[in-house]
């Protein structure tokens, strides 16, 4: 176990106290795991309705009376300090309530860096926020400017008028990577692993690849903007903001402005997209302090340009991938390395090797990361960050050893496939890839792919298939608290600070709740998106499912001994013990004696009560640190690319998952295939132009940084093995990230075998293959 998981283990023990038999490592399952109910089922979104009648309230849409709007001024040099700043012809712009500058900011701290083991960090960098004359970055956030309305606030911001005294900033990749530094950790993993002499093996093997590949920058463009309305009452602020860390933010804005925890109330109940770029950035902290100095209710979104100033993305890698195999494929060498940016004020490493751990099995081993200083925003997570990038490397490297075998790449990576985590030898919990592959394969027809590149063709149009593995962890956060509550009238409510950002979340919450109570889904109401409300962790990692279903499981542990004791010597229930109780059809029930059962309807009733509540939090995730637990995917891509204009046409995707259960049919779906969307833009179309000479993005609008449009997009199945994981709640890994993960490997593969180039070098764009 690392020095990291140590600490990981440690703070969750310390937090939680209390582990449940079940919930021990290799315990007795969730009991809902193989019961078929709500959960399982393709229930609506119980947020649809809402939605489309346009009844759902984001946090640029929140009404206020006397709301007054923020404007925000960015830095156009790239390293240096501000060496004139007049901000007279902005204060006197018709409208102008206050022009903020380090001048007049109150004095605050900058976030804690966010961080895996302590939930209240936020800080996606440790910079100070108008705080001091000092430029870091391109793009930097100098000034704000609060006026009546929007227009005026924009105008005024143009009005300011500053001069900067540059300083030398590195801006270029190529040459910033000699002063590259390697960091002891990857979130939770040791960052350098070496196991059995790799590069000796390497030279060793007969059989052999080893090539680089690059990925570019790229930027995040959720569909809402990022966005605050911020109110300031009696030392009070109420702050409606479109984050993914309801409760870390509400903790960190009381930390910055001097406030108790109680004092912050941060509410975002619908999100328009996170994907990892809606965390804690400059723009909350400047749009809070200018909130409280003009003394009124105020409102920043940020431009799709401001976005791309100041919210970082992915960051640009180099990976080496060398793998060496024997006369039989297997490998004998696996070695992934690089360079990738992250500046020592960020906190977000691009852990693509991380996927590469246990994604196959080998001799030896030899991964390593190097992180590249350059004056940049600093990156942050990314949908799948690390491994939406490191498995395109990994898996075009795996299919040009199966091209030089002969051998088809299906077949290489089945004889590969790990029967336990290849590095630390853990136990896999729940793992059928190669059902995924099997099955993928069948339904895609792959039997009908030639293994001659550039073989088929439909006249101008060479036609190819192409294939490729994805992996993302299952993560389950601690500290996940849920208040669960039962009504006199037979219905139940759940309530939490998790966020709703279009996934699913609160439909398969209230599924789950109807489940554990033996409800109808109806029946069930949620309750999210509050700081105010009991604690969930962050939208991230694919882990916001799990981690609050298994403080639900703990929310209905506790639950029937409160019943039991409302229930009373009159109830059929009396003389049992809270052991020997169960939920089950909308009420109690004996758990050898099921005909001695009293509804909650009839308990509350004689209790004289309207509703009774339990409040719990999940056990310490020490499942994670037991056993290896990865959700796999199998892509499958076919495409068209044109001998006159080099342009690539996807024609069919296919993904085919092992992920545990599958909660919700019509909502998993729908994960998978935008996680598959979005690989196909990192494959083809996605990049940030960034212009070296001066450390600007160049293309910061939808109209030239080019996402997926449903032109774009091809016909997309998905398939999965829904096999339980018996050591999760619900027997189920997260889904929200596993999507993107190995297809612009399968579309890089594909484009290979319909024209004999192999292109390493994302995204694939017309003059790379000309």
């Amino acid at each position: 176990m690392s020095r990291v998981q140590n600490v990981l283990v440690g703070s969750v023990r310390t937090a939680l106290g209390w582990v449940p038999a079940q919930w021990l490592p290799g315990g007795t399952p969730d009991p809902l795991i193989g019961r078929h109910g709500e959960i399982g089922r393709q229930a609506s979104r119980v947020d649809g309705a809402l939605k489309v009648q346009g009844q759902a309230r984001f946090s640029a849409e929140v009404a206020m009376e006397g709301l007054c709007y923020a404007a925000l001024v960015h830095s156009t040099v790239t390293r240096g300090r501000i060496a004139r700043l007049d901000t007279a012809a902005a204060e006197a712009a018709p409208g102008v309530l206050l022009v903020v500058t380090h001048r007049n900011m109150p004095r605050v701290a900058s976030p804690s860096l966010i961080s895996m083991t302590d939930p209240t960090a936020t800080g996606n960098s440790s910079l100070p926020i108008l705080q001091d004359d000092q430029v870091h970055y391109n793009g930097q956030v100098v000034a704000a400017v609060v006026a009546e309305t929007q227009e005026q606030a924009d105008h005024a911001a143009s009005l300011i008028a500053i001069d900067y005294e540059a300083a030398p900033a590195e801006t270029r990749f190529e040459e910033a990577k000699a002063g590259a530094r390697v960091i002891p950790s990857l979130l939770i993993e040791r960052n350098h692993l070496s196991f059995g002499r790799a590069e000796r093996e390497l030279a060793r093997s007969p059989h052999k690849v080893d090539n680089r590949y690059r990925t570019p920058w790229q930027n995040h463009n959720a569909i809402e903007l990022h966005a605050l309305t911020v109110a300031w009452g009696d030392d009070e602020l109420t702050v409606h903001d479109t984050t993914q860390m309801i409760a870390a933010e509400a903790a960190t804005l009381a930390k910055l402005f001097g406030l108790k925890r109680e004092q912050v109330r941060v509410l975002s109940p619908f999100v328009g997209g996170g994907f990892g770029g809606k965390g804690f950035w400059d723009h909350q902290v400047a749009a809070v302090a200018a909130a409280r100095m003009v003394g009124r209710p105020l409102r920043l979104q940020l431009s799709r340009e401001g976005v791309y100033r100041i919210i970082g993305g992915r960051s640009p890698t180099e990976q080496r991938v060398a793998i060496g195999a024997d006369e039989d494929g297997r490998f004998t060498a696996l070695l992934h390395d690089g360079w990738s940016v992250m500046p020592p004020y960020g906190a977000c490493p691009e852990a693509y090797t991380l996927g590469t751990r246990a994604a196959y099995r080998a001799k030896s081993f030899e991964i390593l990361q190097r992180h590249v200083d350059m004056a940049v925003v600093p990156n942050t997570f990314m949908r799948a960050p690390g491994e939406a990038i490191g498995t395109f490397a990994l898996e075009s490297a795996v299919d040009e050893l199966a091209h030089a075998l002969a051998l088809d790449p299906i077949e290489l990576r089945l004889r590969n496939l790990p029967d336990k985590h290849p590095i630390t030898g853990a136990p896999f919990s729940q793992h059928a890839p190669a059902k995924s592959w099997a099955d993928g394969a069948a339904r895609f027809g792959w039997e009908r792919r030639s293994t001659t590149p550039g073989a088929r063709r439909e006249g101008e149009w060479r036609i190819g298939m192409g294939c490729g593995s994805g992996s993302f962890p299952y993560v389950r956060m601690p500290g996940a608290a849920v208040r669960l509550s039962v009504r006199h009238d037979g219905t139940a409510s759940l309530a939490c600070s998790g966020q709703e950002m279009g996934m699913g979340t609160a439909t398969v919450l209230a599924q789950q709740v109807a489940d554990r109570l033996g409800l109808p889904l109806a029946a069930v109401s949620i309750e999210i998106g509050d700081s105010a409300l009991p604690a969930a962790p962050l939208a991230g990692g694919s882990g916001q499912t799990v981690s609050i279903a298994g403080a639900i499981l703990a929310a209905a542990e506790k639950l029937p001994a409160e019943l039991l004791r409302l229930a009373g010597n009159d109830s059929p229930l009396a003389g049992l013990r809270p052991g020997e109780v169960r939920l089950a059809r909308e009420g109690l029930a004996g758990a050898e004696e099921p005909s001695r059962h009293e509804s909650f309807r009839s308990i509350l009733t004689r209790a004289n009560r309207d509703e009774v509540s339990v409040t719990a939090s999940g056990t310490p995730p020490l499942e994670m640190l037991k056993f290896a637990m990865h959700s796999t995917a199998a892509m499958f891509c076919e495409l068209r690319v044109s001998d006159v204009t080099g342009e690539v046409r996807v024609d069919r995707l296919l993904g085919s998952f092992d992920c545990g259960a599958i909660l919700n049919p019509r909502t998993a779906a729908s994960q998978f295939r935008g996680g598959m969307i979005m690989g196909l833009g990192l494959a083809l179309t996605e990049e940030t132009l960034f212009d070296e000479r001066s450390g600007r993005i160049m293309n910061p609008t939808l109209a030239d940084y080019h996402v997926p449009a449903h032109m774009d997009v091809p016909e997309i199945e998905v398939m999965w093995t829904d096999i339980p994981d018996p050591r999760s709640p619900l027997g189920a890994r997260g889904i929200g990230e596993i999507g993107i993960t190995g297809v612009a490997a399968a579309v890089a593969n594909a484009v290979f075998n319909a024209t004999g180039k192999r292109v390493r070098d994302l995204p694939i764009t017309l003059d790379k293959l000309l």
